[in-house]
Formats: structure tokens, sequence, C-alpha cells
């Protein structure tokens, strides 16, 4: 699902006052904490002085198998991230591959009825914002002894999914067990592996990794494109929409880009997505969990995009699902990325669903239409708070022992609450960039920009969105007529409002210099 993202890393001192003080005022209007209570601090403490007297790890966590620390984990996350929710191992076999995918066991240190627990509970989710994240569990625990870090022994929820040649799951399993991960890349560090390899290269940055590890890496630029094969094939979507960093330009101030999602970042995903219909699976099986769900697209909706692509000139064969038709657009082509944003209107009503032997979804039911498939979330618990459920359920069913009580107590209230904290996340990250969009551009109100048509409004074909790319900015437009979906346009900054959150931009009528894609 396409979404705004912010990428942390900025120091506090390039962050200007104006801009604070709006981040602060968005703090204390959405009741953002900016602390933890002292009850969770001391019982923290206990947690890590209990670890911390421990002989072993073996001894700090007796439940753990500890075969699975001789697996050659490594991890592969957004440069700098700290909270390294998963592992990953990928071998061959005789029929195709074995994947080991290491989960973090935030139930090793986080127990329920507890001040964390609770705590973990009026959070819901890490919050994400340019200069800060504010985190589901405290960073000695999220960044520090729950973390997969290089080179420390943690206890994992440990998935065991074997996949044919052609990438189709065979089998599952997940316990619990001590890993170990060997390295941490970054997505550049790993795209540049696969690359070098792909390009019979040997950059002078490269990352040098021993022969198992650097056979993990290349093993999911195999098994990733066959998973987005099998997805397109079950009719799941993904798009492949530009993300919109925040980011400190040479002058430590603020500046803004978008970024084109790299192969090995979405190769990555589709490991989790696996891992994730692995859970759903388990779940269903088993008659009690908590599924990830989105209803089909409505009909009319379909018709309404192929109505778009036709007036976007786009070639959508009638024997090609919207799915098959997403898989051959590239974000690069501004017709494209008309489309793509307009293709997001099919992706509405997602939610969540608990269920028990006497409501267990059949058939399609409860099913995530997205994705094609019956899916959970279970591979980000140190910042989901419903991932923790989700994992002890499904190590309950394939361990063959009863789900712990505190799971099946908390499951009814879970879907409000993962939906509640779900909207404060989307509306506090798409808060903090219409701040930094205002910020930058308040200076420039009457001036010109360039920028793609990527959305109109069906009710008033005059209303949409533009998407510019110098400042990289995705924002309201509005014109005297009919908006040119999919062209580029150049439009006039109306306002632009700190206070207000902000940005718009008016489009007068065409000019000779109007570019369409017929014209390139």
């Amino acid at each position: 699902m396409p979404q705004r993202v912010v990428r942390l890393g900025l120091p506090q001192p390039s962050v200007s006052e104006t801009i604070r003080d709006a981040f602060e005022h968005l703090r204390n209007e959405m009741n953002v904490p900016r602390s933890f209570p002292d009850a969770v601090h001391a019982e923290v403490n206990t947690v890590l002085a209990s670890i911390r007297s421990a002989q072993s790890p073996q001894e700090a966590w007796p439940t753990h198998s500890t075969d699975t620390l001789d697996i050659p984990f490594l991890t592969i996350d957004p440069d700098g991230s700290m909270d390294l929710d998963q592992a990953l191992h990928i071998g061959r076999t005789t029929n195709g591959f074995r994947i080991h995918y290491a989960i973090a066991d935030v139930a090793a240190f986080v127990h329920a009825g507890g001040a964390l627990d609770a705590e973990a509970h009026k959070r819901g989710m890490t919050l994400y914002a340019p200069t800060e994240r504010t985190p589901l569990h405290p960073p000695a625990l999220s960044e520090d002894v729950a973390s997969l870090l290089p080179e420390q022994t943690r206890p994992a929820a440990v998935w065991t999914i074997d996949v044919d040649d052609d990438g189709h799951m065979l089998t599952k399993h997940v316990k619990r067990g001590l890993v170990r991960s060997r390295a941490r890349l970054s997505y550049g560090q790993a795209q540049d592996i696969v690359d070098a390899h792909t390009n019979k290269t040997n950059p002078p940055n490269l990352v040098s990794l021993s022969n198992e590890l650097l056979d993990t890496v290349l093993h999911l630029a195999i098994v990733g494109p066959q998973r987005q094969h099998i997805e397109q094939a079950r009719g799941g979507v993904s798009l492949n929409v530009p993300e919109q960093e925040v980011h400190v330009d040479d002058e430590h101030g603020f500046g803004l880009s978008f970024r084109t999602v790299k192969d090995i970042e979405n190769w990555n995903a589709q490991i989790s997505l696996l891992t994730g219909m692995a859970a759903a699976q388990l779940m269903l099986e088993a008659g009690t969990g908590l599924v990830r769900t989105l209803p089909p697209a409505d009909p009319r909706d379909i018709k309404r995009l192929r109505r778009t692509a036709h007036a976007l000139g786009l070639n959508w064969p009638k024997t090609q699902t919207y799915g098959e038709f997403l898989a051959t657009l590239t974000p690069n082509n501004p017709r494209h990325a008309a489309f793509q944003h307009e293709a997001t209107t099919l992706f509405r009503g997602a939610d969540y669903r608990a269920f028990t032997p006497e409501n267990t979804p059949v058939g399609d039911d409860a099913k995530h239409n997205a994705i094609g498939a019956h899916y959970a979330h279970v591979t980000a618990p140190l910042r989901r708070l419903g991932d923790r459920y989700t994992t002890e359920i499904c190590l309950a069913a394939s361990g063959n022992y009863d789900i712990p009580h505190w799971v099946t107590q908390e499951l009814p209230q879970l879907p409000k609450t993962l939906a509640t904290s779900g909207r404060r996340s989307n509306a506090y990250t798409r808060s903090t960039i219409d701040i930094v969009e205002a910020a930058l551009l308040i200076e420039y109100i009457g001036h010109t920009f360039e920028g793609v048509i990527v959305e109109r409004e069906d009710k008033d074909p005059r209303r949409g969105d533009i998407m510019i790319p110098e400042p990289a900015v995705h924002a309201q437009v509005r014109g005297a007529a009919q908006l040119p979906l999919g062209d580029i346009v150049t439009v006039t900054l109306s306002e632009a409002d700190i206070d207000k959150r902000r940005i718009r931009f008016h489009y007068d009528t065409p000019t000779e210099n109007h570019t369409t894609e017929n014209n390139h």
C-alpha cells in the first residue's frame, strides 16, 4: 500500500524554531507522550536486572531452543535503524529454499498485566516524525536488549518456511529460539551486493560478507521476485509509488525528496508478506487469531479506473486484471504515476478481525484483497502491539499447546485498539510532513511550480492533487476548469499555512508549454 514515509536521522539543532513549535503543538494536540511513566521504567529495570544476573542467555531465556543459534542470520533495514524486528536466512534445499525468519520475541520482556503492557496498549504502535520517534516500547528494550542487533544473542520467534523452486510455500513452522545475527545491512548495502553480483563488478565500498551471508542476500534476489509473480497470479497488488522523505540539506535545514523504493526492499517485504500469510493460515487452522482484512474492490471502482486509464491514454487490455496492469507501470512516467495514485482508491476499508472457534472465517471471508490471501501482522512486534499477540497464537498452534490466557482474554478488544492507533499514526505522520511542506513553501506564495496532476476528484474535476518534484510535495490543487489528469502542468502556490498544516496550488488554463505524454 502506498504511504507517505518519514525517514529519521535529523539532528535536533537543525530544526528551525517555527517548525519545532509546530511539531510541539501537534504532539500536544494529539496527546503524543514525551516519555514513559516511572512505573514503566521501573519494570524495564527489573527485566534488565534479571537478564544481567543470568549466567548465560540460556539461563535468561530457558524456554528458547539453542539449536537456532547456529543459523547465520542477518538483518536488512533502513540505514541507521536500531529497532530490528526481523532477521533473515535463506538456504538452498533439494527442491527449493528454506527461509528462516527470526522475529523479536517481545513477550520475553513484556509481561501481561504489568505497567509496560498497559502503556503499550495505550500507544498501540511506534509513531514517526522527522525529528524523532515515539516508540511503542522504551528504547532500552526496542533498540537494545529486545532488538536483533548484530553479534548479540536474542530471544526470538523463529519461523521456518520451505518454498519450492518457484517460490510456492510448502511447509511452515514457528518456535521460540535464541538467535545471533551476524551482520546488519542497510537496504542500500544489500542492493549494492545484488547489483555487483548481477553486473559482475566489485565496487570499492561494497560490504564484505561471508559466503553463507552472501548467499542469503543473493537467494533473496531469487525468492523475492518469485513471490512477486505469485502475488500477481493470486490477484495481489503492490503499488510502487515513490516515497516522500524529509531530510536535512547542506545548510542543516529541512528538505523534501521523493525516493523510489529499491528492489531489495520489495523483495524483503515479500518475505514479511509470506510470513504473515503463513501466520494467518496457522491461526485459521487453530480456529483462533487476528487477521488483517481488506474488502474486494468495488466493481464500480474498477470500471472508473478503466475509464481513467483510457483518459490517460494507457492501454489496459480487457483480459488483464488491475493487479497485472499495475505491475507494468513505472512511477517515473507521469501518466503511470497518476494512474497509480488513482488506483489507491481501490484499497479502502482495511481493518482487523479477531476470531475464535465460534466465528472462524471460512473460504474467502476475512481475506486481505490487496494481498489476495488471508494475512496477519506478525513481523514487527517491537513497533506494533498486535504482533505480540499473533505471534503467541502461532507459537501455540505450531507447538500444539494451549494459547495463553492473557492472549485470548485481550483478543476481542484488539481490533478496535489497533485500528485506533493506526489512524492516529497515519494522521500524525501526515501532519508532520504537512508542516514541513508548508514551512518550506511559505515564502513562495504566488510563485509557479511544475508538477504532475496525479488525482482528480470525481464529484468536482476542478479539484485534485498534484505531485511536484522540487521541492518534493504532494498537495491539493484547484483549477478554473477540469484538471488534466496525468499531465505535466504549471501551477501557482496559493496557500502555505503552517498552523493549518496545508498547502494549496492553483491551476490556470493551459499554456503553450503545457506538456502531455503524447508530446514526449
